[in-house]
């Protein structure tokens, strides 16, 4: 009876991905890229506990079990970079996360659309800028003596030629600023689409209440968009100790080094410039790791307390 029933539905999945091969071979592609670019080269994490030789391939080496791992977190400095790589997720999966949200509720509320799509295409522009771009306009505009703000400090009688990037107290809001100016109109586009989403006929029965625009907007538009909000910061989570390589390395500076040198950064030297391929694999390989347990576990407590999980 169980074979029978197993070989009934073996046969209906067959003549489903028959009835639907066309969907199936538009999916084909973005199996392969996977396939080549995310699941083949998981084979390099053997290096986390292996000895790399350059006379042989990364399978050749020596057997070192957990040694980089140990060496990793005996290092007194490591705790330094995982609080830095802490401090810089944390800002920008928390706080960076209302500024979009915000601004898709403002969206929503223009009713001019073609004002609306042209706010939303320069708010979109930044994003398709590498930050190398960004990175350079903002040591332009920082710049001692000749950048924009000490111009300005210069204009009010202060004195004109801070080094911004240099110094420690200003690393932190350079970062935040221009991280929510690069991404804020790229992340609002999904909560907007939920927004479009939500039935109409709930703004009218709230208006019909004498419900006023921002309770409509509490009550109906942000509970609406809770169940995007909770899949995004899940999501997200998966990066909680990959605070950006991009943006970050680019920012560094001799100045702030001690705020600004995350994991990421740490690998990239140790692995790319020191050669030391088998202990940087091993760092990111807990970089991958704990990403994966933060996301198994906020994602069970999200299905239980909200209903709302990813699987």
């Amino acid at each position: 009876m169980t074979k029978s029933v197993a070989k009934t539905k073996k046969g209906y999945l067959w003549k489903r991905i028959k009835m639907h091969r066309a969907f199936y071979f538009m999916l084909l592609p973005c199996l392969v890229f996977f396939i080549v670019f995310s699941y083949m080269p998981m084979s390099g994490l053997v290096l986390a506990f292996k000895e790399f030789r350059y006379d042989r391939s990364i399978f050749g080496g020596d057997w070192v079990g957990l040694t980089y791992f140990k060496r990793f977190f005996a290092d007194p400095n490591s705790w330094k970079y995982i609080k830095n790589t802490l401090i810089i997720s944390g800002m920008k999966l928390i706080f960076a996360l209302p500024f979009p949200i915000v601004l898709a509720l403002l969206f929503n509320e223009m009713k001019l659309t073609k004002l609306r799509n042209v706010f939303q295409s320069i708010v979109y522009l930044p994003h398709f800028l590498s930050w190398v771009v960004v990175v350079g306009l903002v040591q332009r505009i920082l710049a001692p003596d000749v950048g924009l703000v000490n111009n300005v400090i210069n204009l009010l009688g202060g004195d004109g030629s801070r080094f911004f990037m240099m110094e420690e107290s200003s690393f932190r809001p350079v970062m935040f600023a221009s991280y929510i100016w690069k991404d804020i109109g790229w992340n609002s586009i999904i909560y907007f689409a939920a927004i479009m989403g939500i039935d109409l006929s709930l703004y009218e029965a709230a208006a019909i209440d004498g419900a006023s625009k921002l309770k409509q907007m509490w009550h109906i538009t942000l509970t609406g968009i809770r169940p995007t909000i909770i899949i995004l910061f899940i999501l997200s989570l998966g990066n909680v100790l990959s605070a950006g390589f991009d943006q970050i390395y680019l920012l560094q500076t001799p100045g702030n080094t001690e705020l600004s040198e995350i994991i990421d950064t740490y690998v990239i030297k140790t692995g790319l410039q020191g050669g030391q391929f088998g202990y940087a694999t091993a760092v990111g390989m807990m970089q991958g790791v704990i990403g994966l347990v933060m996301v198994l576990a906020v994602n069970t407590v999200t299905s239980k307390k909200f209903e709302t999980s990813l699987w």
